[in-house]
């Protein structure tokens, strides 16, 4: 009976989605809507704040770039019969997009506040804990362990479109729709998170705290890659890696339950890595995924709107 009732439940989320919007020709959906209402409201801010911004004409240019760049992949789509073919299209297009929202909302991050709040944040956690939780946990390091969470924190990158590939090709292109939008309202909540509570992060305001060093292997070395030549400073709170963890991991318990159970023990762990591994404090980690909770909530009220929307413009 619960397994029933779960089908029907996801059936009928599932269901919400699908309804175009014509604009200049293009069917825009509800995903489309958050998506692109991401980056305008980015190349705003960087409008109104480009005083603030290192660069901002440049990164101006690289919003309308890519806002472009996904409205081709809207035309396009359309013309995507074969359905790897419509999936890569449509994956790819809405990845690089989060991806570049990630990378723009760096720079926007001291807009508003002019300054780091590590401080509030760490004496709230030493009010709590009695202690800096990530210098605490120095004392279970080791390398294997060290390994196996950085496997973690980087196979996140996989998982997205892996995850997104499965319940496309199990129940069909509105699950599919239902899992990019809930993403995307995780990884907008995150960027705003950014500026309203900008938080340099461990290892760039209590480094000289840390006395054991990371040891690993393979995916010690890119994980540290990662953190050296992609992350810039900030882009802490909340945690965008627990957040969208949990976005799939409730994604696939949605539509694939089976794999729920076992992606339980990854996904844990991509948690504990994030603060673990100082990439993040745990408030970070902690507030990561409350985020990810509230997308899941609250996604199915933007199809309702989207849906309603699209009907008055039909009558």
């Amino acid at each position: 009976m619960t397994e029933t009732t779960s089908a029907a439940k996801s059936l009928r989320i599932s269901g919400l989605y699908g309804a175009r919007i014509s604009f200049l020709k293009a069917g825009l959906q509800a995903t489309d809507a958050v998506v692109l209402g991401s980056l305008l409201l980015f190349a705003i801010l960087i409008s109104v704040f480009h005083g603030r911004i290192p660069a901002p004409w440049g990164l101006l240019a690289r919003t309308g770039l890519w806002a472009a760049v996904y409205v081709g992949s809207i035309y396009l789509l359309p013309l995507m019969k074969n359905r790897i073919l419509y999936f890569l299209v449509r994956a790819g297009a809405v990845q690089i997009v989060f991806y570049e929202l990630f990378m723009i909302c760096q720079r926007l991050q001291l807009i508003w506040v002019h300054s780091w709040q590590d401080e509030p944040l760490l004496g709230w956690e030493k009010a709590i804990f009695g202690v800096q939780p990530t210098v605490w946990l120095q004392r279970f390091i080791s390398p294997p362990l060290t390994e196996w969470l950085m496997f973690a924190y980087v196979i996140y990158v996989f998982l997205y479109p892996a995850l997104g590939a499965l319940i496309y090709f199990t129940r069909g292109e509105r699950p599919l729709e239902d899992y990019w939008l809930t993403l995307a309202l995780a990884n907008l909540a995150c960027c705003i998170g950014f500026m309203l509570f900008p938080i340099a992060g461990p290892l760039n305001h209590i480094a000289g705290a840390y006395s054991v060093p990371l040891k690993g292997g393979f995916f010690t070395a890119w994980g540290e890659h990662i953190r050296t030549h992609i992350h810039e400073i900030g882009s802490n709170f909340p945690s965008p890696h627990c957040a969208v963890a949990t976005v799939m991991w409730l994604m696939t318990y949605r539509y694939v339950r089976t794999v729920f159970y076992v992606l339980a023990p990854v996904v844990i762990s991509i948690y504990i890595s994030t603060f673990f591994l100082r990439y993040h404090y745990l408030s970070d980690s902690v507030a990561g995924i409350l985020i990810g909770l509230l997308a899941v909530i609250v996604a199915p009220a933007f199809p309702r709107a989207w849906n309603a929307a699209a009907r008055r413009r039909k009558a």
